[in-house]
């Protein structure tokens, strides 16, 4: 019996180290200097900025005036108003935004609106269409930085989005802002230096005209973003990083709305993860398709959180065994891809997390692992399915 406890605890470490191994990975090389490049300077394609909004009129103005100031003669700002019960509509066309109106109770969430909006765009398409999110500060410069790539490459271009804990935000929200550094700025940029792609971020995306007119968009999938990336990356487009392009926006300020973002973007990872990345790894094998295999290997890793935890609750297992049967195997290695877990934060932190979370706050982030517990939790016995929108305070 100690033998097989022994055996299925090493079995279940093997996977972890792979995990563990590709993080490490991508942060050493995210840290690693890269020689600047040129940025292409063929001729501006002509571009439109597609907004999807629901129920944004609290916010959307900011969004769109920092998008208007870097448009040129030519260039359109589209907002779909997406199954609106505010003012989103009025608001986007005082800001002399075009403004498509969609209402349907039984479809919501953001990839019909995307889908609507492309279907508004194709009487005069354009070379390239640029997704931002509604509640996004869109950083000077940024507009023509993704579009520049995205028509010089044939390839989506992905900004670098960042999300900030509001001002005077508790600890939680400090952490999940590191959290998604990690995530959205360190692990991508490792990618870029690695010569790969990285995952599509729902926001900040610039895409040819010919990619997204013909992609599968009007689905209801927690993650869109993701899905399109793996289907786009199939065809031979995976998107690309463009970390001098940025777009920033803040968590929600409330404890409720930040867990309701959580349970619908981990959800949507974790289904991701287990229904799509590993037939995604098969077909890249498969089509010796690189960068869809490693797209499907990166979408393989579990949220940053629950990784930790189930780590952490291997090694206690493993622990146990030892003191219980001197079984100094699967404790070694389990102490092993901790310390290499922890070597991998602290250097994601001081290279790229020390504004927005203290050293102190980072060793307290047991309670931040605790309080995601009943996210994964509620994944086994009451899935998020459909998408529900965050309150922002």
């Amino acid at each position: 019996m100690d033998l097989i406890l022994e055996a299925v605890l090493l079995a279940v470490l093997l996977p972890m180290a792979a995990m563990t191994g590709l993080l490490f990975v991508q942060a050493t090389a995210a840290v690693v200097k890269e020689t600047r490049k040129k940025h292409s300077r063929t001729a501006r394609p002509s571009i439109a900025v597609l907004v999807p909004a629901h129920d944004e009129a609290e916010g959307i103005r900011d969004t769109l005036v920092s998008i208007q100031s870097q448009l040129a003669d030519g260039d359109r700002l589209l907002v779909v108003a997406d199954n609106c019960t505010d003012a989103t509509a009025a608001v986007a066309t005082a800001c002399g935004a075009l403004v498509c109106v969609r209402n349907d109770a039984h479809k919501q969430g953001k990839g019909y609106a995307l889908d609507h909006g492309i279907r508004f765009l194709s009487s005069r398409p354009p070379q390239v269409v640029i997704v931002i999110d509604a509640d996004c500060h869109v950083a000077e410069g940024s507009i023509e930085l993704l579009a520049r790539q995205a028509n010089a490459t044939g390839c989506p271009a992905q900004a670098l989005d960042m999300m900030y804990a509001p001002l005077g935000a508790g600890i939680m929200a400090r952490i999940a802002s590191f959290a998604w550094a990690v995530k959205n700025r360190v692990r991508p940029l490792g990618l870029r230096r690695l010569g790969l792609p990285c995952q599509l971020m729902g926001t900040g995306m610039a895409f040819p005209w010919g990619l997204i007119s013909t992609a599968a968009l009007a689905h209801g999938h927690l993650v869109e973003d993701m899905m399109l990336g793996i289907e786009l990356a199939e065809r031979g487009a995976a998107a690309k990083f463009c970390p001098d392009a940025l777009v920033t926006s803040y968590f929600p300020g409330s404890r409720e709305g930040l867990k309701s973002q959580r349970y619908r973007w981990e959800h949507g990872h974790l289904a991701m993860m287990l229904r799509i990345a590993p037939s995604a790894l098969w077909r890249g094998i498969r089509m010796r398709n690189l960068a869809l295999a490693a797209l499907a290997l990166d979408l393989m890793v579990p949220p940053l959180t629950l990784f930790l935890l189930a780590l952490g609750t291997v090694w206690a297992v493993a622990a146990l065994l030892y003191l219980w049967q001197e079984a100094a195997l699967p404790f070694i290695a389990a102490s092993g891809l901790l310390g290499i877990m922890a070597g991998t934060l602290l250097l994601s932190w001081w290279k790229f997390g020390r504004q927005q979370v203290s050293l102190w706050d980072l060793c307290l982030g047991i309670g931040y692992l605790l309080w995601k517990i009943p996210v994964y939790l509620h994944f086994l016995v009451q899935r998020q399915v459909h998408w529900i929108k965050s309150a922002r305070h």
